[in-house]
């Protein structure tokens, strides 16, 4: 695989995966309410005020992946929150159709973060346009 075709799947998967924790973030707050989470996460056995965090790292961090702003330690940053989801549905079965969502897709969430931290932010990234802009006027 070329470098070209590597940044360009950085890029997708940086976007594909920010864009679901935005996503995740923003049913928490609009649809669920904080109150309602904060009393799902007490229901699941999470502290109640755990809610707050998890969606604070799901809006923020997934604004930061689209951005690609430090990927690596974002994506780092949100495995914990994953592999609660994960906890959360692994006695419901493998399918996410099953009743109360099943495992596999927390778990493909928490390959594709680890991916990410593998990958960084790719070439394709705010942050990399900011460093080269950097070491042009340097120049």
């Amino acid at each position: 695989m070329n470098q070209s075709n590597l940044n360009l799947a950085a890029l997708l998967l940086r976007m594909s995966m920010g864009v679901m924790f935005i996503a995740h973030g923003l049913l928490k707050m609009m649809v669920f309410t904080m109150a309602g989470t904060a009393q799902f996460f007490d229901s699941v056995g999470f502290p109640s005020w755990m809610a707050y965090p998890v969606t604070l790292v799901e809006i923020i961090g997934g604004a930061l992946l689209i951005l690609g702003l430090y990927s690596r330690y974002v994506a780092a940053a949100t495995i914990p929150v994953l592999l609660g989801a994960l906890y959360v549905h692994l006695g419901n079965g493998w399918l996410f159709t099953a009743q109360n969502g099943g495992w596999e897709y927390p778990a493909f969430l928490v390959m594709s973060a680890i991916v990410i931290v593998l990958l960084g932010d790719g070439d394709y990234s705010i942050r990399n346009v900011l460093i080269k802009r950097n070491q042009i006027s340097k120049a």
